[in-house]
Formats: structure tokens, C-alpha cells, sequence
């Protein structure tokens, strides 16, 4: 599967040149990492991301998101974001800095 680079691009711009992200090409798509921890990948065109198991509920109440299931079986603590809802601009910011919290909660790898 590829991935929607347009998209992975604007989340470049919104981490900006932290020396504590990373960029690893994973599961068809490519995952950016804080610390060594996952935050957000982009998988064709949608976003997947990484909110935490406590706001897992909270997170898939907004209509972009659904829970994320590559397996069969959902991930708590994952959703995916689909691709139209991320035209707007203030959409993928809110993903992006609820990804970039909760990977600032978690131990650098």
C-alpha cells in the first residue's frame, strides 16, 4: 500500500524540526515517532493515531474517526481518521497534537 505524501508532508510541517521525531516506514505507510513511540502514521489516505486507551472513547465520538483495525480486531488505544475529513486544516491539527500528547506521556525508546 502506498501513502498519500501530500499528506505526510503536511504532518512534517506540523511537528516541525523536533530532533525528537522520526520517520519509519511501516505497515505500507510511514509512522512518525516521538521519542521512539509511535504518535501518527499515514496509511493511504488516512491517518492513523495514536490517542491512548483512556481516550479511546472520547476520541472515536468525533465523526472523522473510527476505530483502527488493520487485524480484525480494533486497537484500543488507536483510531483512524479517514481522508476527506482531513482537508481541514484544523482537523489534522487536532490529531496531530492529541497524537503528540499522549506519545509525551510515554518513556522515550
Amino acid at each position: 500500500m502506498t501513502y498519500d505524501e501530500g499528506l505526510a508532508q503536511r504532518i512534517r510541517e506540523r511537528l516541525g524540526e523536533q530532533p525528537a521525531v522520526t520517520e519509519k516506514r511501516m505497515f505500507g505507510g510511514l509512522a512518525f515517532l516521538l521519542h521512539g513511540n509511535m504518535a501518527v502514521a499515514v496509511s493511504g489516505e488516512e491517518v492513523v493515531v495514536r490517542v491512548g486507551p483512556d481516550w479511546t472513547e472520547q476520541a472515536l465520538a468525533r465523526p472523522e474517526a473510527r476505530p483502527m483495525d488493520f487485524t480484525g480486531r480494533p486497537m484500543r488505544g488507536w483510531v483512524t481518521v479517514s481522508g476527506p475529513a482531513l482537508a481541514g486544516e484544523a482537523v489534522l491539527d487536532h490529531w496531530i497534537m492529541t497524537a503528540v500528547a499522549f506519545a509525551d506521556t510515554l518513556p522515550p525508546k
